[in-house]
């Protein structure tokens, strides 16, 4: 695993409008997101004019045949497939200041028996938190296509659940060179918000190029499955939830830094517990929390 990931505190950069799903792209060359200062309805028309080749519709790219798919069929309590997935373990932060340690039980990760995988994050008799972290590092790393899940995230204060991709060539290129794509993550104190993020040299941590989606009805994501994707091809990656295109970047967002994209990358599904970003934990925050995942699946483009 890299020194730290990407999934560093200050993301609050993001555009967002209220009542749908909305979109921006990068600011090119200081990548600060300026349009923050700007009233609401400024910063929705500046952010969508500077989206070259966002669909003006909200559609999704589409899609052709299913090439890879863990539907997580198995009997309750089983593991997930160790041929496809590895648990990773350890604590100590992970360079965003969390507070789990990442374990391998079946407390942790398991198939529900019913189709889904679950990762619970806990609080342990001693006070400490588990939670679980899966990849598909070294077994599965596609370099283009639709990689999409469909998931049920947790809520609460300090939980912060993410599906999200690293470059297959991490172990010699370390991290941010060999580039980070954040296809979901959520913070429990915005639970009608989901965030997708690239992370690469020059734009990393809280330089990320990122975008939120917000929930139509303006709802808790946690409250029912919602579909999580990114369209990868050569040269770009587009994001949408529920099949609504709200993110779109290019070589072009990155203000001349390294494009590191055109690549294989492998999967990761985890649930972290606090953080300098989404925070820690308080008196509201009700334990355990499950992430549920009903599958995961990359389709040809």
């Amino acid at each position: 695993m890299p020194a730290q990931d990407g999934r560093t505190a200050a993301k609050g950069t993001q555009i967002m409008t209220s009542g749908q799903h909305t979109s921006s792209s990068t600011t090119t060359t200081t990548r600060r997101r300026l349009l923050t200062a700007l009233g609401l309805a400024g910063a929705t028309a500046l952010a969508l004019s500077a989206a070259p080749g966002l669909p003006s519709s909200g559609a999704a790219a589409s899609t052709s045949a299913v090439v890879w798919s863990q539907d997580f069929d198995g009997a309750a309590g089983s593991a997930p497939d160790p041929r496809v997935w590895n648990l990773e373990t350890g604590g100590g932060g992970w360079g965003n200041g969390e507070l789990q340690n990442y374990t391998s039980s079946r407390a942790n990760s398991a198939l529900d028996g019913a189709g889904h995988l679950v990762i619970t994050a806990k609080q342990e008799p001693d006070g400490s938190y588990t939670s679980a972290r899966l990849t598909t590092q070294g077994k599965y790393t596609p370099t283009y296509g639709r990689v999409e899940a469909r998931i049920q995230i947790p809520r609460g204060q300090g939980i912060w659940p993410a599906f999200w991709m690293l470059g297959a060539d991490l172990p010699t290129q370390g991290w941010p060179a060999a580039g980070e794509i954040d296809v979901m993550e959520n913070v429990g104190f915005e639970p009608h918000l989901v965030h997708g993020t690239v992370h690469g040299p020059g734009y990393s941590g809280g330089e990320g190029i990122g975008a939120s989606s917000m929930h139509p009805q303006g709802w808790s994501f946690a409250d029912t499955y919602h579909t999580f994707a990114v369209d990868k091809r050569p040269g770009s990656i587009t994001w949408s939830v529920d099949g609504v295109v709200y993110h779109r970047v290019t070589p072009a967002s990155t203000g001349g830094d390294p494009w590191v994209f055109d690549k294989p990358f492998f999967m990761i599904l985890n649930v972290a517990v606090g953080g300098q970003w989404p925070g820690y934990p308080d008196g509201s925050t009700r334990l355990p929390q499950q992430m549920k995942v009903d599958y995961v699946r990359v389709y040809s483009n």
